[in-house]
């Protein structure tokens, strides 16, 4: 029987390796747009506030969540457009133009009082749009010049390094503050933290840029794809694991907000609590992408059996927090929650990484809008849900899991790494 590995090797014959430094360019690419997300959120409350003098705090509010959506929208349109086009241009070129259009949509939010709230909204829109170049663009690339043997390690670094971004970004709000003191102490004028906030996104993103259009290898041409798949095979697989992404965001955006909405029932709970539990919930999705990298967990056990292990923990951590009686016991269902889906979560990236050539940018990008549609739906149907059930709630998040561990069991030759055809 011809082993995982010399298939891999025969039939990419074409396939470059990515080294070291443009490994490392490619994940800072992705570090930079998250924290570039995770940075400017905080501060659009007070932001936009001064072009809305005549309105209330809750008008302020309302425009903070919808340029918040938009957004997204943007990411959820731009996704699957990118990927696609990647698959026919190039990866290189498609996040180049990507991290153009990045710099290009944060540099005139620097005076929000010539382009007003219409244009602040366009601007965000189109900054999630040309995010969603780098978002699915990476990873395809990544899984396009990585031997298979490899790739489960590299997965799992480019979900902690967005992982990092958005833990990050609020420290660039900090770094900015600091900046601006520092220019006003030694007089050479001075500047808003939020302008200085910008002004660093938008470098990091021109450095990214740069670097990456230096170090990026060429890609490799489809024509010289051998196909070890069928494509109605390799179809299967995609949506599969497209509906599994977007279940897996619709509960991870649920569980989030059900933490935040808890604070309204739960007197005892404090605002610190809450920001305790996200940092925990942050933390221990990064340990978990840690055991996988410097495990190679991925390499050595099947797909499949991760995910169901991945599920069902965050099941448990589900059940936990739908009827615990103290904060503890929420502290432990954080745990379990943020433990499985950082099991699951990079193991899909995986298994996608595993498309054809001819369709590994579609691929990705299908994955990253079927995650931006479930989160969106996620954080939308949890605020009702909390509304009829409260805690409950928690426990029918759990059911779109229960689904998926089912589809686990009954599907396998879905989620197998195994190209060759029966």
């Amino acid at each position: 029987m011809t082993s995982p590995h010399r298939r891999e090797r025969q039939h990419s014959p074409t396939a470059q390796g990515l080294g070291g430094w443009q490994l490392a360019w490619l994940a800072a690419a992705v570090f930079v747009v998250s924290a570039g997300y995770g940075a400017l959120m905080p501060l659009l409350p007070a932001w936009i506030a001064p072009l809305m003098v005549a309105d209330g705090q809750a008008e302020v509010a309302r425009h903070v969540g919808l340029l918040s959506g938009l957004y997204a929208a943007g990411v959820l349109v731009g996704a699957p457009l990118w990927g696609l086009v990647s698959d026919h241009w190039g990866r290189g070129r498609i996040l180049v133009i990507g991290l153009v259009g990045y710099v290009a949509s944060l540099l005139p939010l620097l005076r929000p009082d010539w382009i007003g709230l219409t244009g602040i909204y366009a601007l965000r829109g189109a900054t999630g749009f040309f995010v969603a170049a780098v978002v699915p663009v990476v990873p395809a690339l990544v899984a396009e010049h990585t031997p298979q043997g490899q790739r489960a390690r590299r997965f799992a670094w480019l979900s902690a390094m967005s992982l990092l971004g958005f833990l990050f970004g609020p420290g660039l709000n900090a770094a900015a503050a600091q900046m601006s003191v520092a220019f006003a102490s030694v007089d050479a004028g001075t500047f808003d933290p939020t302008n200085l906030m910008i002004v660093t996104s938008a470098a990091l993103g021109a450095l990214m840029m740069l670097g990456l259009a230096a170090t990026l290898p060429r890609s490799v041409p489809v024509a010289l794809e051998d196909g070890v798949q069928p494509a109605s095979a390799d179809r299967r697989r995609a949506i599969a694991l497209w509906g599994l992404n977007g279940a897996v965001m619709f509960v991870l955006a649920g569980f989030e907000l059900g933490i935040v909405l808890q604070g309204q029932q739960h007197p005892t709970l404090s605002s610190r609590e809450i920001s305790l539990m996200f940092a925990e919930c942050s933390l221990v999705m990064l340990g978990v992408n840690a055991l996988l990298f410097f495990t190679g967990l991925l390499e050595r056990a099947a797909g499949r059996g991760v995910m169901a292990a991945g599920l069902v923990l965050a099941i448990a951590g589900l059940a936990v927090l739908a009827q615990h009686r103290s904060d503890a016991w929420m502290y432990v269902g954080v745990s379990f929650t943020a433990a499985g889906t950082g099991l699951v979560l990079p193991t899909i990236s995986y298994l996608a990484a595993g498309a054809s050539r001819r369709r590994l940018g579609t691929t990705m990008g299908g994955l990253a809008a079927a995650a931006g549609f479930g989160q969106t739906l996620g954080s939308a149907a949890t605020g009702w849900l909390f509304g009829a059930v409260a805690q409950l709630s928690f426990a029918w998040l759990a059911l779109p899991l229960l689904a998926t561990l089912g589809t686990l069991i009954v599907r396998p030759t879905w989620w197998s790494t195994d190209a060759t055809p029966p």
